[in-house]
């Protein structure tokens, strides 16, 4: 077969993910902090980007920002006029002299008034009485106490040994953020070069400090000092501590048997039990949650429709400063300059539009979910129906990867509360009779109220929530009730039934 160059002609189509394609993707599934953050970086690098600022200007006036707003005065004003300053008015005003004023530097008012009227000014930022520029309110505020600054504290008066002090504080590192000494003490005696029974001793010195369980081992150990300190760490209490896996099974009976008491006093001993903190020390975490902040928020209209509304306050309000760029092109030095400024207006205009483009699908996709989810609006979770990714995206001719980045960390106000975009996407359930399938986020709810609902002499196992589910149209099997079961953390029926009669013995 001969080999000789040829000259070939073909057509194909292919897709190009440009860098700007790419980044309006990931804008989609941006939470609004990461908006933000986004937003703030791309301001920072763009000179042409800016934060659109509101008015406050009632009448709708252009205040210019490099001018400053004429100063008012009023009759009633400290300080009217420029004249104003001066020692003596200074004094009426006040009905004082300057000396009470200004105990630290005494002197007749006419040394005093020149001085006095520069030092008035600067501290009312220039005749204002109420300024409040600089001042942030987040700087009153107290600094969370961490583990470390508390344990530290109680450190410092309870050992006055700088060896024990020592050994203390490596202990100390040692904690982890719930309360319990991780560190292996047999490591800190030899590196700090002691004896482990000295080690031991100021561990259970440490282990008296507030709160009640700090330094603790493992569970039961935590528990023992919380028991310990409320003079409740008896035998019977010290073997429920040392059985905690018989108490995780709901095993009662077991339990009676090794403690040496009734169900009455059981049932006793497990309400102190469920009293403690199993974690002491996350009370110092000092982690404040992140508020949820709704997307979309869907009210009722007069004529029994919704309506559905983006959250003004997690739209960011970009600007492009075209001005800016129209004084600044033609100063351009060299063509590396040119082309910095044309790509930052490029970058800007096209930020807007992904922007503006984000919040239009954000409001499609959630128009579609508050039309499907129509019942659930009205009658609550009973009546949510089954819906999927492909169904929106089908109703509004988008890709379902599209639904999915948009639904992604996206929440939803309604008059029912606030809930995730994902919420509303759930599993179907077939019914028994061929009718309107089900969905699982309601049937779960009707297992939780069958559930809520039994009887002690009556506990309901799954093939009976099964049974009782097909009764009311619901076709489940009983390994998925079983599922649904264990997913709201609802025990078996047999430890549920333990538990009921222990109830019911300790109520008779």
């Amino acid at each position: 077969m001969a080999l000789a160059a040829k000259l070939q002609l073909r057509q194909s189509q292919s897709l190009v993910m440009t860098p700007q394609l790419m980044q309006s993707i990931r804008l989609l599934q941006f939470t609004h902090a990461e908006l933000e953050h986004f937003i703030d970086e791309e301001i920072e690098r763009n000179p042409l980007l800016e934060r659109a600022e509101p008015q406050d200007d009632a009448a709708g006036d252009q205040v210019p920002r490099t001018e400053a707003a004429p100063e008012t005065t009023t009759d009633g004003d400290w300080f009217e006029t420029e004249a104003g300053w001066s020692a003596e008015a200074i004094s009426e005003k006040l009905d004082t002299s300057l000396e009470n004023l200004f105990p630290d530097d005494p002197g007749t008012s006419e040394r005093l008034g020149p001085d006095l009227t520069a030092q008035w000014k600067s501290a009312t930022g220039n005749g204002s009485t109420s300024s409040s520029d600089g001042f942030d309110a987040g700087d009153m505020a107290a600094t969370a106490i961490t583990l470390r600054d508390h344990v530290s504290e109680q450190i410092a008066l309870a050992f006055a040994d700088p060896a024990a002090r020592l050994i203390a504080g490596e202990l100390a590192d040692g904690l982890d953020e719930t309360g319990y000494m991780r560190a292996d003490t047999a490591e800190i005696a030899s590196r700090l070069g002691s004896s482990p029974d000295a080690v031991a001793k100021v561990l259970s010195v440490c282990q008296t400090f507030e709160p009640a369980g700090l330094f603790a081992r493992d569970l039961a150990e935590c528990l023992s000092l919380q028991l310990a300190v409320r003079d409740r760490l008896d035998p019977a209490m010290k073997a429920l501590v040392a059985n905690l896996e018989l108490l995780a099974r709901r095993d009662f009976h077991t339990l009676k048997r090794i403690c040496g008491v009734d169900e009455e006093d059981l049932l006793d001993m497990l309400t102190e039990i469920r009293a403690l903190d199993p974690r002491p020390g996350m009370a110092f975490s000092g982690g404040a949650s992140d508020a949820v902040i709704a997307d979309v928020e869907v009210r009722a209209a007069n004529d029994g429709s919704w309506t559905v509304e983006l959250n003004a306050e997690t739209l960011p309000r970009v600007l492009v400063d075209h001005i800016y760029f129209a004084q600044v092109s033609p100063h351009a030095k060299n063509q590396a300059e040119k082309d910095f400024l044309a790509e930052c207006l490029q970058n800007a205009n096209w930020l807007t539009r992904s922007l503006d483009q984000r919040a239009k699908t954000i409001l499609k996709v959630a128009s579609e979910i508050v039309r499907q989810q129509d019942a659930f609006l009205v009658h609550g979770v009973r009546q949510l129906k089954p819906l999927n990714l492909r169904t929106v995206a089908d109703a509004i001719g988008m890709h379902e990867s599209t639904v999915s980045r948009v639904t992604a960390n996206k929440y939803m106000l309604t008059p029912r509360g606030v809930f995730e975009l994902r919420y509303f996407f759930t599993a179907s359930i077939a019914a028994s009779g061929g009718g309107e399938a089900h969905s699982s986020e309601a049937v779960r709810d009707r297992i939780k109220q069958l559930i809520d609902e039994e009887k002690t002499v009556d506990v309901l196992s799954d093939d009976a929530i099964v049974d009782m589910l097909r009764e009311s149209g619901v076709d489940i099997a009983r390994r998925t009730v079983a599922k649904y079961r264990e997913g709201m953390n609802i025990p078996s029926s047999v430890q549920r039934r333990r538990e009921k009669r222990a109830l019911a013995s300790a109520g008779r």
